[in-house]
Parts: C-alpha cells; structure tokens; sequence
C-alpha cells in the first residue's frame, strides 16, 4: 500500500501505476458511500415533490444547500437561469464536469428517474471531491445542475451563456430497463402549430365560419399517411392540445403540439419541411391561416465519446455491471446531446426495476427505491473513477479530445 505523503505527490497527469490508481478509486467509492443515507434521502425528496421544468425550485434549493454543506463552493441560478446551478470543488484543469437533471412529468411525476439523476451527478461529485482533497490531486469538479430536460433544452440554454466553456469533459447517467452503454439519441425539435380560422353558429350559419378544426385533422391525417415514407430512424408525432370552444361554434382557433426527430440534425430539418408541408397545405385547404413556432431548443443527437465510453464501460464492469449493451436501439432525444457537440461526453443508461419502461407510472414506482439506490451509486461510482483515469493518466485527456474532433 502507498502511504498518504507518496500519494500526494501524485498530481494530474503523472502516470499513477495500477496499485495506486485502484487506491485512488476506492477513496471515491468510500466518499460516496459514507454519504449513501444522506444521498437516497435528497432523491427521495426530490421524489416526492416533482417539479416541472424551469419550475424546480425545491429542487435547486435542496441540491445547492446539501452542495453548499459538502464543501463546493455553490452558485445559484447559474448564468441567470432561475433553477440552474453550478458547484465545484477543486483547481485547475483538468475540469470534469458530472450533471444534475431533477425536472419531471406533468401528472406522472419522476417517470423518467430524474431524481437519481440528481442522486448519482452528486454522489459522483462527492466521490471526485474525497480524492482531491485527501490525495492533493490537481483538477476541478464541476457539478453542474441542469433544469427542464423534458420539454425546453435547459441545458441548451446553459450553453447558449457559456456555462461549458471552461469544461474538459462532461458525464452523466440515466436509470433505464437495461443497461445502455450509448443511448441512441435523435436530433429533435418541438413544434406549437396554431390554426386560425372564423368563428361561427355551427348550426344556423356554417357556411360564415372557417373551420380551424378542420384543419387540425387534416394536418394530422396528413402526417399519418406521410409516415409510410419516412425513414426507420425518424420519428413524428403529437397532439391536438385545443380542439375548439364547443361543438356547436365552427372552432377558430385549433393548436397542436408535435415532435419532429431524426437521426442526425440534418435528416431531421429535411423531415421539417416535409412536415411543414402538411401543415401549410391543410391551412389552404380550410382557408384557415398557419402560424408554426419552435415549442423548445433543437436538441442534437448523441455523440457519445468512444474513449470515454470505453472507460465507463470498464470501470462499471469493475464495479460487477457485466451485461451492459452498447446500444438497444431504442430511440429518444436529450438536450445532452447539444452538450455532446460542446464537449466530450457519455450518457450512459443502468437498469431499474424489474422492466418497467420510462414516462409511465409504474417507471415512476420504481424510481424511489433501494434498489434504484443502490444501482444509483454503482453508476456514480463509475463516473467517479471514469474522471480519475483521466485525471491521472498522461495523454488520456488528449485522446478524448481527439476523438471529438474526429466523431
């Protein structure tokens, strides 16, 4: 074993020998699990009082105050963004940073695991700050906590304002049914598409309105054929959200909400205007007019990092996670993927539950668990020791980026 002065000589990119790098990663593991009542109780809470996005202010201040007592120095509604927020602990480069989701669904609540997403971006901080600390290791962790994943991009606005300029690299993890080692997912944009027509008795004088309804369905309809001539990896689809006042006044103002994805940016702007074609030609159809508006941030695809994601995969199977998948396949959209085009980056998924699936209610009983804990910390444990490869072996860093700039 390596005594504490040997280990403090060690700084960021100097060679550490396999004995020593082990050691280093057990005092992460040992700083998360010191922690690991303290760390289920914040996820439960959080838990028990979803939030929506850009609404998360429990949220913000549980996240920030228990930050705030561990020693990081903590910045609230970070970049003035109300419920973002920044913690680091630490100096110099290099700058790792690990993210905080914590909004959830309307009605269904933590369908989707934010909560542990918020438990393991924490612990897998707590996990880097005991080593820099205790070993006098030079780098910086950057908590960074991230609002409204689900419906407007938070993180797109993060960095929009700069907030990952300074940053190496950046992680986080995703509770899931499987084990996912590359999250396929699609380049994605929110569309609120509104129809105005003329408002009129229904039954005494139809011919005097223009039926915004009309229209809706029609778009609606349209679209539905069109899917027979879209590729395996698009994806359309919404909803009618205002039908009208009453069946018997011609509705003159319909909306609807709609998702247009794609595989990478480029085929999802090509699927754009196709839809946007639908939409406009309903709107001459009827007489109605148009108005089409961006609902949130485009959210790129994910372009994991394959240094960094071989990495993780090692260090979770270290940590006994041995059956995780490169990819199942099954598709979705994160403003993660923006950070992905910014800087180096991994979103790994680990299983919960028994197979239930994300966006349900019974995703949502599972997310509260000690079980859901439990694989919680071992995905943050795996972050943690991710960042101290990188952090203490020579040339790592460099590797990664290159990657980047060549993915």
């Amino acid at each position: 074993m390596h005594n504490g002065g040997e280990l403090a000589t060690l700084y960021c990119n100097q060679e550490m020998d396999t004995a020593v790098k082990s050691e280093v990663k057990s005092t992460a593991s040992a700083g998360i699990e010191s922690c690991k009542s303290e760390l289920s109780a914040l996820s439960d809470e959080i838990w028990r009082n979803p939030e929506l996005g850009f609404n998360e202010h429990k949220a913000h201040e549980l996240l920030t105050n228990f930050l705030e007592k561990k020693g990081f120095t903590v910045e609230r509604s970070y970049t003035g963004i109300e419920t973002a927020f920044r913690a680091t602990f630490g100096s110099g480069r290099p700058n790792v940073c690990v993210i905080c989701e914590y909004d959830a669904l309307p009605e269904i609540g933590h369908a989707c695991g934010h909560n542990l997403i918020a438990e393991a971006g924490v612990a897998a901080g707590l996990g880097l700050k005991a080593v820099l600390e205790s070993k006098e290791m030079k780098g910086t962790v950057t908590i960074m906590g991230t609002p409204d994943e689900e419906s407007k991009g938070g993180k797109v606005y993060l960095i929009e304002k700069g907030a990952f300029e300074n940053i190496d690299l950046a992680m986080m993890v995703h509770p899931a049914p499987v084990n996912e080692l590359k999250m396929a997912a699609l380049a994605c944009v929110d569309w609120k598409i509104t129809y105005t027509g003329k408002a009129a008795h229904a039954a005494a004088f139809p011919w005097e309105g223009v039926n915004a309804l009309d229209a809706a369905v029609m778009a609606y309809t349209s679209i539905s054929a069109l899917r027979q001539q879209m590729k395996p990896t698009c994806r359309v689809h919404g909803i009618i959200s205002n039908g009208g006042a009453k069946p018997n006044i011609i509705p003159e103002k319909t909306e609807l909400m709609y998702m247009i994805r794609g595989y990478k940016r480029t085929e999802t702007l090509d699927l754009c205007a196709r839809v946007r074609d639908c939409f406009d030609s309903a709107a001459i159809a009827t007489g109605c007019q148009v108005k089409i508006e961006e609902d949130s941030k485009f959210f790129e695809d994910m372009n994991s990092n394959d240094t960094l994601a071989k990495l993780f995969l090692k260090n979770i199977e270290e940590l006994g996670v041995l059956n995780m998948v490169e990819s199942t396949g099954e598709l979705g959209s994160t403003d993660m993927g923006n950070v992905s085009y910014i800087v180096p980056s991994i979103h790994p998924c680990y299983a919960i539950g028994s197979g239930e699936v994300n966006h349900t209610r019974e995703f949502t009983a599972v997310t509260n668990t000690p079980e859901a804990h439990t694989a919680t910390l071992t995905a943050a444990k795996a972050m943690a020791h991710t960042c101290i490869d990188v952090l203490t072996t020579d040339g790592l860093l460099e590797k990664i980026k290159e990657d980047f700039k060549t993915q």
